[in-house]
């Protein structure tokens, strides 16, 4: 490490930041900065740390930082490998959490430690290498002077100093390192955008937003007990959150909740007399409507509804639709009508949908616009 001076201790007052018995002021590896911008030492007892006087803690401390910068690198690595390697429909089971996407569980795991060690490795440069003395800064007029300019660069000057940005190599080297690679994993994940051709990597995002489960004939169960529904089950005012039928087995094959999400829908009854428009020739049945329970702003389920207005808000950034009025938006930043699923009853009377979705259900995405 290199030999930085230390602050003349007989030019200023001794408020109890001093060295440990037996150690020599000069020693200390991480001093008070006295260039440009110094501030001063604040009069409360204060005590090195063992890294401030010990080079081999000093050290040890470095190549802590260092290791955790490192893993972060190794991390994102490990990220881009495990998209490009896993595939997406490959499961695989975790304590406590189940049978999850290998590929989904090992982007979070390696992302999320990734961001971790590089927060974790500034913490602990900040605890154990730069100096954790208290200093004094008295207030001053919060109006410009013409000596800012020079004070931010005094103050640029004395970060540095104070950081060992300059002095440990090692930390700057693999902080860097860590820090270019973080964007990667964003670039390759723009990989999602890809319009397959023919032999390519299997259904586009296009083709996968713009299908849900819902099929000519498909009965409408309730979400939680699955139970199949009747027209008379629904009372008018009243609102049933519904699913398709084989929404189980679509989840059981595909290891995921993306079939739910999308198929997801809701029941809403009201006189068919007030009903005013839908978006298809006879796609209610008795005033019952099914309509898309995600939200068209940004993805949000939707269950508040209020029967007198028909309205249905959404409780994330309050877009409203009016569901008696195919669904249009009345209020808030939403730019596209809630998609609505025709509907009929089976011989055995049940509700069935008659048709799948006609447009993508959810928010907006690059092609659906």
């Amino acid at each position: 490490m290199s030999e930085i001076s230390t602050r003349d201790s007989e030019s200023l007052p001794d408020h109890g930041h001093d060295a440990p018995d037996g150690v020599n002021p000069d020693d200390l590896a991480r001093p008070l900065y006295e260039g440009p911008g110094a501030l001063p030492a604040a009069d409360i007892p204060h005590r090195p740390r063992r890294s401030d006087f010990d080079p081999k803690a000093a050290r040890r401390a470095e190549r802590q930082v260092a290791a955790l910068f490192v893993f972060a690198m190794l991390m994102f690595i490990v990220f881009c490998v495990g998209y490009i390697a896993i595939d997406p429909l490959t499961a695989v089971y975790v304590p406590m959490f189940g049978e999850v996407g290998a590929q989904n569980f090992v982007l979070g795991l390696t992302l999320g430690l990734g961001v971790f060690c590089i927060g974790a490795g500034a913490i602990q440069w900040a605890k154990k290498l730069m100096p954790d003395v208290e200093v004094v800064q008295e207030r001053h007029e919060l109006k410009s002077t013409p000596h800012e300019d020079a004070e931010a660069a005094e103050q640029y000057e004395r970060g540095k100093e104070e950081s060992g940005f300059g002095q440990y190599r090692i930390i700057r080297r693999t902080l860097i390192g860590a820090v270019a690679l973080l964007p990667i994993p964003a670039i390759i994940l723009l990989r999602d955008l890809w319009t397959p051709k023919d032999g390519g990597f299997g259904p586009s995002p296009t083709e996968l937003l713009s299908t849900t489960a819902w099929v000519e004939g498909m009965p409408i169960v309730t979400d939680g007990t699955y139970a199949k529904i009747r027209p008379e089950d629904i009372p008018v005012g009243g609102l049933v959150s519904a699913l398709p039928e084989d929404i189980m087995e679509i989840q059981e094959e595909e290891h995921n909740l993306n079939a739910r999400g999308k198929a997801a829908i809701i029941l809403v009854r009201m006189e068919p007399d007030e009903i005013r428009a839908q978006q298809g020739d006879g796609w209610d049945y008795q005033g019952i409507l099914a309509y898309s329970k995600i939200c068209t702003h940004v993805g949000c389920p939707i269950a508040l509804y209020e029967h007198r207005t028909h309205h249905l808000l959404c409780p994330c950034h309050q877009s409203t639709f009016d569901l008696a009025d195919a669904g249009n938006v009345v209020f808030g930043p939403a730019a596209r009508s809630m998609p609505q699923l025709p509907i009929g009853v089976n011989e055995e009377g049940f509700l069935v949908a008659k048709a799948p979705f006609a447009v993508p259900v959810g928010p907006s995405f690059w092609e659906r616009g």
